[in-house]
């Protein structure tokens, strides 16, 4: 979540040599703990506060950020609220970058953002500003003694088509996880700025869920995530364990004429983990996570298992081994909506799809295995008591690389691209993280 500490910056035009003073609150009017008290309201039991920078924006993190995060901590005890950063990505956009919450994160975060911000060196340096600098800032961190995790945003923000990339490619997600596995864990699949409206004046991108403006958001996912078969999918096929999220952004509130939400107040990314700052880290890193929209369900229990050991089941994030010629079990349990979300709507899932996909090309950028092998609509649910549950039987013959799940509160078979100005509320989808097939 951004907060007045993403600066906006002021060159003094008597000291042109000097590096440009920050503008508290330029890029951003919330502050931390008004951000960190909206997320409890809103059900969060987690954040990160995340502001990105320029010019010695290091500095600012630590003498400034630092102190109003400890102060937050104090004054909303119960959220596990996470120091970090929108890491300005040299040769890229931006990532989040998630630190453990240790007696060193305050430094930690100032030695990786001075040494490979990009945007962090004035006069700017663009030997900062390349791709293998990412690469060499991934293998830092990947050294330190308790790494943080670093996810991709907004992947395919700058992306000019659907498959036609801009600055970030499923290829390039590639290189950060070989690079740094433990560190580089994913992508955001839903991106922040979700009420985002068409407005006088505005371009189409600020116009546009996500401030996409040159290929837009999917069901307000992003494209890698949202075409079947495409950038995930590709990842996934490929053998990666690449997880992905939902955020919200916190630049400014739509009701004050802004592009976001509240922490929470539309999207949420649930971890299984207890309420600790080490088991949520691991919960991500282990792709314990589904993102939702619009608080479409509050719960979801993914599992496969075999046929010959239904006992011993894996779920959402796990590897499951299952030997030549065994069947394998699905069963999706998932809670709908019981109460009004933050727009007074309890919303009505239409359908829900289990997907699997296949090994796909080692460089390429799509899946052509990843398909929909059942869809499931209210007709063959069944409940068990707040939860609906279905079940679906995959053959030996047909046993995938990777499961995963969607659902959405539409009739749409496949997510399309979102029209600018669209209501979010009325688009809303769940993904699961998949469960790994080993075989």
């Amino acid at each position: 979540m951004h907060s007045i500490y993403s600066a906006q910056y002021r060159a003094d035009p008597a000291h042109p040599h000097a590096p440009p003073a920050p503008i508290i609150g330029g890029d951003s009017s919330h502050t931390i703990v008004e951000n960190a008290r909206m997320a409890r309201r809103f059900g969060l039991s987690w954040m990160v506060s995340t502001d990105h920078g320029g010019p010695r924006h290091s500095v600012l993190n630590h003498d400034r950020a630092w102190p109003d995060v400890v102060a937050a901590r104090k004054a909303v005890s119960d959220l596990v609220l996470f120091y970090g950063a929108e890491f300005d990505v040299p040769g890229g956009e931006h990532a989040s970058l998630i630190l453990p919450i240790d007696a060193q994160e305050r430094d930690t975060l100032r030695a990786i953002e001075s040494r490979f911000g990009k945007r962090e060196a004035f006069p700017a340096d663009p030997a900062r500003n390349t791709k293998s600098r990412m690469i060499a800032a991934l293998g830092y961190m990947a050294d330190l003694p308790n790494a943080p995790v670093v996810i991709g945003t907004h992947p395919s923000r700058t992306a000019t088509g659907l498959g036609q990339w801009g600055l970030h490619a499923p290829a390039e997600y590639r290189a950060w996880h070989d690079a740094a596995p433990h560190v580089a864990i994913g992508m955001e699949g839903a991106p922040g700025h979700q009420a985002a409206a068409s407005k006088p004046g505005l371009d189409a991108a600020h116009g546009s869920r996500g401030l996409y403006g040159g290929y837009p958001t999917m069901g307000g996912f992003d494209q890698m995530v949202a075409t079947l078969g495409g950038g995930w999918d590709a990842l996934l096929g490929q053998g990666l364990h690449w997880t992905i999220t939902a955020t919200s952004d916190s630049h400014g509130h739509w009701t004050a004429g802004g592009a976001d939400f509240w922490p929470g107040e539309y999207a949420k990314t649930w971890v299984l983990a207890t309420p600790t700052g080490a088991d949520i880290l691991d919960g991500l890193r282990s792709g314990r996570v589904f993102a939702v929209t619009g608080d479409l369900i509050d719960a979801l229990d993914f599992t496969a298992a075999r046929v010959r050991m239904p006992g011993q089941p894996a779920a959402i994030g796990d590897t499951l081994a299952v030997p030549g010629g065994e069947d394998i079990v699905v069963t999706i349990r998932w809670r709908p909506a019981r109460t009004a979300n933050a727009h007074g709507d309890v919303p009505k899932l239409d359908h829900v799809d289990l997907i699997a996909g296949g090994p796909s090309a080692a460089a390429g950028d799509r899946n052509a295995t990843a398909k929909v092998i059942r869809r499931f609509t209210a007709q063959q649910w069944k409940q068990e008591g707040d939860y609906h549950v279905v079940e679906h039987r995959i053959g030996a013959q047909d046993m995938p690389r990777y499961l995963r799940v969607r659902g959405t509160n539409t009739t749409q078979t496949e997510p399309g691209p979102d029209p600018v100005g669209e209501n979010p509320w009325n688009d809303l989808w769940f993904y699961s993280n998949p469960i790994y097939i080993d075989r």
